[in-house]
């Protein structure tokens, strides 16, 4: 089989913007654990932690979820949150 280079556009722009999804995500998860008052938690565990807390969920389940059911599921609590200025990094 043979790629193009919009072939190759498009692999990219798929893989960079699940990249992206994930970082803010995480960024989202910082943000999770200041508001919840986590101490030792940020980032993804923080996700992970509220998440099972919330739902009631098995630690192994939500672990086992991918970026965009995650993503999926804080949605709404995402609708109207905005990353810091300093985390918009080119």
């Amino acid at each position: 089989m043979e790629y193009s280079q919009e072939r190759y556009k498009s692999i990219k722009k798929k893989h960079t913007a699940r990249a992206s999804r994930a970082y803010y995500l995480e960024l989202f998860g910082n943000f999770i654990a200041e508001r919840e008052g986590y101490r030792h938690l940020d980032g993804m565990e923080a996700i992970y932690f509220y998440l099972v807390n919330q739902f009631h969920w098995m630690p192994k389940e939500v672990r086992a979820m991918s970026i965009e059911e995650i993503s999926f599921v804080l949605s709404q609590e995402m609708a109207d949150w905005r990353a810091p200025d300093e985390s918009r990094i080119d």
